[in-house]
């Protein structure tokens, strides 16, 4: 009587099934991998927006036209906003003086956001972020309203990462002489 095969798996099998299992665990953890870097993302832009509209909103909030130079700010200003409506002080100005909108142009905070006295707002993975604003007063219509006179003027602010290259968010607002 010849001898019973016993059941089992043959070395080809097996070997087989450790490959599949192989590639199947290599899938996985490029799918975990991925998952987490782009998990990143959300909060990195959520934290760039609150940025850009903190400096929005802070350029905003000041007046259109420098209070030092004229009371009767719409018949004041009869140029450009930025020309006319407020006084070049020839960057003697610091944020904590800044009186009207225009002052806000020269905004260029690298290195991390920086409050209205100059100090480096917490926490510190702030400092990764880059924060410009830009004002401007001439070559746009808005609703009829002119910038090239002194009308309107609109406020860009944009912020990039240092560590991410494709993160270039940019928030505007317009403000009128009204």
């Amino acid at each position: 009587m010849l001898p019973r095969r016993q059941p089992g798996f043959t070395l080809i099998e097996l070997v087989i099934s450790i490959v599949v299992l192989a590639i199947g665990a290599t899938a996985l953890l490029v799918l975990i991998n991925q998952t987490t870097a782009n998990s990143i993302n959300p909060l990195v832009n959520q934290q760039a927006h609150a940025l850009a509209q903190s400096y929005l909103e802070e350029a905003l909030l000041n007046p259109f036209c420098d209070p030092d130079l004229s009371s009767d700010c719409p018949a004041f200003c009869v140029l450009s906003a930025c020309g006319a409506c407020s006084e070049n002080t020839g960057g003697l100005e610091t944020r904590s003086s800044f009186d009207d909108i225009c002052d806000y142009a020269a905004i260029n905070d690298t290195g991390g956001a920086i409050d209205q006295s100059g100090n480096p707002v917490a926490p510190a993975v702030l400092g990764a972020y880059n924060i410009s604003v830009s004002v401007v007063d001439s070559g746009f219509l808005l609703n009829g309203l002119d910038a090239d006179v002194g009308q309107v003027v609109r406020v860009d602010v944009t912020v990039t990462h240092d560590d991410i290259a494709d993160l270039n968010l940019v928030l505007s607002a317009y403000k009128t002489n009204y």
